[in-house]
Order: C-alpha cells, then structure tokens, then sequence
C-alpha cells in the first residue's frame, strides 16, 4: 500500500457529534460530576471548530433516550448547514413503529436510529422478538443502525444483523474497546468476527476515551492496526465523539493524531476514512 501525506480535504466528514441543551432534562447520564461536559453544546459552540479544521459537515447523534430528543437534533438539522446528518433514537418495541418512522422521516435529515444498547442493563436486549418489525423497517427503509455497544455485546449484535443482510449497520467507536484495562480479548475475536460475517462498518472515534491516561500514539498503535485489518479504510468511518471528546483532549489533537494513523493510506484511502465512507453510509447531502 503506497503512503500518502495527509492534508486538510475540504470534503472532510465527522460521522459523530452530539449537541445537548441541559434544560431539556432527558439527558440522565449527564451529570455535574462530568464537569467538562455538564453545560450546553450547541451548534455555535462547534461551527468555528469545524471551519478552523476544514471539515465540511456532521452527522449528529443522539446523546438521550427520548423520541423529543430526535425532533430537536432534527429541528437544528433545518438550520445549520454543516449538519448533514441525524442518527436519532426512538423506541424500537414500539407496535406502531412503522407510524413512528413515518413522523420522524418527513424530516429528511434522518440518517440512522441507535438505542443507547450500551445503557441498557440486560445484554441480551437486542435479541428480544419485540425487536423484530422494527429491525425490519430500519433495513427496508435504507436507514442505518448505529450499534452503541461494548464488548459484551458483541455476540448478540452479530446474532442480530445476520437476519438482516441488507442491514446497513455502524459500530459506534470500535464497541469501547478495554484500551484502559489493556484486555484485548475477547474484544478483538469479536470484531474481526463481525467484520469477517457482516457488511458492518466501524467508526473511528471514541478511542482516546477509552484509552483515558494511556493514551500515547504507541500504546494505542496495536489496537488501531487491528481495526485496520478488520475493517480496512473502506469500512471505517471517522468521527469526533466531541463535546464527550472534550473530557481527554480538544477536537483539532484527535483530528491530528487520527490522520497520523492513517499516513499509510493512500489518498484515495485516506479520503474514504475521513469523509467518502460516511457520505456513503448515511447517503449525506450537502
């Protein structure tokens, strides 16, 4: 594979930020102890950062389990042009969830539905039945799945998302690997198995908070070259994680430090991790 430098690409997408305004109150993981991320963020707070960066739009996520949550991000969706992108929430169990679907997909900005799994204490949550239509509509829609999840649950997300082939599914910052901890197993069995047995892709993000005080390009070398094998520069999407970013570094040092591991890449490759990939997935407009 030829190197390539990495410069500033003015097509550059981040495939995952948040905006929260705290007064809205469904945020229950939010809390003051969190004290670099306990006030709000909104597009203001982000819209200088991404010019300074070069970046030339978003896809924002859901950071609260509630259906109103979803209508907000896709209200400010209506007027902020960087923002090309919603993966909402909703609840999956729903019997009307079709109707449901319906509501929220007059706004065409949706993009994607993920359950906060990694929230949820039952692990084997996504294998319940109830889950079924609507697993089915998120497929038959071409919406995609956003899986926030941790090793634990990689065995039944795989069990999940083979019954659905044409299911376009995005495993949000590389399922938390135990970077900390430094347990590779059995987190890397699971993810090479799931790239091996799916179409799923991963996104490149999350890991410097995984990765807390350790967090030196060595030390996190061995686990990005990992999802470079698994996954490979056509599946890997990029992203900020920011605000929650903010907790162990600013946006333009992850931003760097990500390009770094990608100088092996070519430019074509390169401009896939950092904006082709995400596009693609999430069929992004401008």
């Amino acid at each position: 594979m030829q190197s390539g430098t990495i410069n500033k690409n003015p097509d550059m997408i981040d495939a995952h930020q948040h905006f929260w305004m705290l007064p809205r109150g469904d945020y229950g993981w939010l809390t003051p102890e969190l004290k670099p991320l306990y006030r709000d963020y909104m597009p203001d707070d982000l819209g200088h950062i991404l010019k300074m960066e070069g970046i030339a739009g978003t896809v924002l996520v859901q950071a609260a389990q509630t259906e109103d949550e979803t209508r907000f991000l896709l209200g400010l969706a209506n007027h902020y042009d960087f923002i090309q992108g919603v993966v909402g929430w909703m609840d999956m169990t729903r019997e009307d969830a079709a109707d449901q679907l319906d509501e929220l997909q007059m706004n065409h900005w949706l993009k994607g539905i993920r359950p906060m799994i990694q929230d949820i204490p039952d692990p084997d949550w996504i294998l319940q039945p109830a889950l079924d239509n609507c697993f089915a509509l998120i497929e038959s829609r071409d919406l995609v799945f956003d899986a926030l999840v941790r090793t634990e649950h990689l065995p039944q997300l795989l069990k999940r998302i083979e019954k659905y082939p044409d299911l376009k599914v995005v495993i949000d910052h590389a399922a938390k690997p135990p970077i900390a901890a430094n347990h590779m197993e059995p987190w890397a069995s699971y993810m090479k198995l799931l790239a091996q047995e799916t179409s799923a892709c991963c996104k490149f993000s999350g890991i410097l908070t995984e990765a807390g005080q350790h967090s030196s390009f060595e030390r996190l070398q061995p686990w990005i070259d990992l999802l470079f094998e698994y996954y490979g520069p056509e599946r890997l999407i990029w992203g900020s994680d920011w605000p929650v970013l903010n907790m162990v570094t600013s946006y333009d040092q992850w931003l760097a430090l990500a390009q770094r591991f990608c100088e092996a890449f070519n430019s074509q490759e390169q401009a896939a991790i950092f904006g082709d990939n995400a596009r693609s997935v999430y069929q992004l407009q401008p």
